[in-house]
């Protein structure tokens, strides 16, 4: 089924407009309530995927993440500049690069669970126990590869 055609499609009704508001939105206040522990919310993500070994190269952080490498080979600059990652080259294949979380690194990713479920609840504080887990699905829906 197609829902927009040509004469129909309006960019500020469209749903990648409200997902994009949306992606802002969070990302702009995730970033003010992870301010104190000097992270952004996109490198939050790369250390709690680190933290509980969801990922542990770059390669998977950017597919998991949905990050191009570009992007996610600055991100892991600035984490490992902070002293939060180090880099490691596998003994198995030189050409795979190693994340592990360094003590500092364990330090704010510990941290993490305490601040970001307070920013997620605060923009969800209308939504009923239903409406959550419906938006869960059709958002899981729509972002099925």
């Amino acid at each position: 089924m197609k829902h927009y055609t040509k004469e129909s499609f309006n960019l500020t009704q469209s749903v990648g407009f409200f997902l994009n508001k949306a992606r802002n939105l969070v990302l702009m206040e995730m970033d003010a309530a992870l301010k104190e522990l000097d992270i952004t919310a996109q490198q939050m993500g790369i250390l709690l995927s680190l933290s509980r070994d969801v990922a542990t190269t770059p390669f998977e952080l950017s597919k998991l993440l949905v990050i191009d490498t570009g992007l996610m080979t600055r991100m892991l600059d600035k984490l490992e500049h902070k002293g939060l990652l180090a880099r490691s080259r596998s003994v198995d294949d030189r050409r795979v690069v190693n994340l592990a979380l360094t003590a500092k690194g364990h330090i704010v990713a510990d941290r993490i669970p305490e601040i970001a479920p307070e920013v997620l609840n605060a923009r969800l504080k209308d939504f009923s126990k239903s409406e959550f887990d419906e938006l869960l699905r059709l958002l899981n829906k729509f972002s099925a590869a």
